[in-house]
């Protein structure tokens, strides 16, 4: 082809190879462990942190053109991770991308979509990492269950103009499926997972994980898959599990039959904390390194608050079931990811993943400094990408949060968020708050190329 079109503009490109910016002056919570340190800078060059040092030491070894943002009096965290989205059930692209620019303005710069239409949350996918919109990075997963599953009005959402349960990123499986066949399809979605969800019985879960495991994909569930256990799950090899209540039927002693059917929650059983069956499943969990996807907080939301005096109390059954088992699972020493699996309502400033985080301080006795560990490095741990983000190291992608105040100390100073680095690129809080005029923000917030070679930044320019 000799007359190619350049394509679609991509004014949220990550940073430029060779374009070097110096953040100086921080207290840095970097995610590895390590307790917060004063006065840190971070380079960055292009998309990659280059390094992570003392001031003075990082000052010495400075490229003269460096940009030069000083951070004095400020927080950096790494990026945080939503390991529990939907963007497309059913398809929506200006609610998604509404959603999505909330999201990396607010400090998110990696999700995991639990499974949707994936023609369009591939297309997502690719305009956030090209930089067509404004978007934390897409890792997503293409779902597989039992047929009975695939009368559900959400398969067909998902599937519209083909078949539920017959397309490559939502697929059907029986005794007779071709399993290589299944796990090929699905990673020709550029799935980064398999999710498995419903109606499975445990030898087929361990037979997809298995073969899922050999094409070098991991492996989201279900906590619960109907009638595959949480126990069998884990012992199967799932990579994650989702949702902290469905552990609940953990040792029941009424048959799991099927998704649709499940048995009545002992509610009773886990109020003290300490039940023994679960006891043994996350001492399994810790063992296996498997992932707990809790979504804690989504039954308090109000996008599960249903309607009347029975949702009510079905809603706080949950929410104080999900706050026991998730504390129980932290005492366990389990990995605990941040999902929403809900968002909030398109009006609020603020994401459903800032919900999580405070109910997992408040309800699930975790620290401030545990749930940014969550948030972070186990995040990008659930989405099978802790080699590239996660933690602010050299070598690792620029994703990284910068606060007024110090989100140790109260979980809710995360709302003081003045800018977020993803991959390189600066997403100043200002534009999505509107609090500068459209004029000041074109000429505030020049783009990595066209700022000059060696300016300081005051912390002003990160409001």
């Amino acid at each position: 082809m000799t007359d190619e079109a350049s394509g679609a503009s991509a004014p949220h490109a990550p940073a430029v190879d060779g374009t070097v910016a110096l953040y100086r002056g921080a207290t840095l919570f970097d995610g590895t462990g390590r307790p917060a340190r004063r006065s840190t800078s971070i380079v960055v060059d292009g998309q990659v942190i280059r390094a992570v040092g003392d001031d003075a030491t990082i000052a010495a070894e400075l490229p003269a053109d460096a940009q030069v943002f000083d951070l004095e009096g400020r927080f950096v965290v790494p990026g945080l991770v939503d390991a529990h989205q939907h963007l497309a059930t059913p398809p929506d692209r200006p609610v998604a991308e509404a959603v999505l620019r909330r999201l990396v303005y607010s400090g998110v710069t990696a999700i995991r979509d639990m499974a949707d239409d994936l023609r369009q949350v591939g297309d997502l996918a690719r305009a956030a990492l090209v930089g067509e919109i404004p978007s934390p990075d897409i890792r997503y997963a293409a779902l597989m269950a039992g047929p009975g599953f695939f009368d559900d009005p959400r398969t067909h959402q998902v599937s519209q103009g083909e078949t539920p349960g017959a397309v490559p990123w939502m697929q059907a499986i029986t005794k007779d499926t071709d399993l290589r066949m299944a796990v090929a399809l699905a990673r020709g979605t550029h799935a980064s997972a398999i999710k498995v969800y419903a109606d499975l019985d445990h030898t087929t879960v361990a037979a997809i994980t298995a073969e899922a495991h050999r094409q070098g994909i991991p492996v989201w569930a279900h906590a619960t898959v109907f009638p595959a256990s949480p126990g069998q799950i884990v012992a199967a090899g799932a990579d994650s599990v989702s949702h902290v209540t469905l552990l609940a039927f953990e040792g029941t002693d009424e048959p799991l039959t099927s998704y649709k059917h499940k048995p009545r929650v002992a509610y009773e059983r886990f109020a003290a904390g300490d039940d023994p069956r679960v006891e043994e499943l996350f001492a399994l969990m810790r063992r296996r390194g498997t992932v707990l996807d809790a979504t804690a907080g989504m039954w308090a939301s109000e996008a599960l608050a249903g309607e009347g005096p029975e949702d009510a109390a079905r809603a706080a059954a949950n929410t104080e079931l999900a706050a026991v088992l998730t504390a129980q699972a932290h005492r366990a020493g389990v990995d605990i990811a941040t999902g929403t699996d809900y968002e909030t309502d398109p009006k609020e400033l603020f994401p459903a993943l800032y919900e999580e985080l405070s109910f997992l301080v408040r309800r699930c006795g975790m620290s401030p400094e545990q749930v940014l560990r969550s948030a972070t490095l186990i995040g990008a741990r659930s989405a099978g990408a802790e080699d590239v983000m996660g933690s602010v190291e050299a070598g690792k992608l620029a994703n990284f949060v910068v606060l007024e105040d110090d989100p140790l100390l109260d979980i809710e100073h995360l709302r003081s968020v003045t800018l977020t680095v993803k991959r390189g690129r600066r997403f100043h809080r200002r534009e999505f708050d509107g609090t500068a005029s459209r004029a000041e923000q074109s000429t505030q917030v020049p783009s990595p190329e066209g700022e000059k070679p060696g300016a300081t930044h005051r912390g002003e320019e990160t409001r």
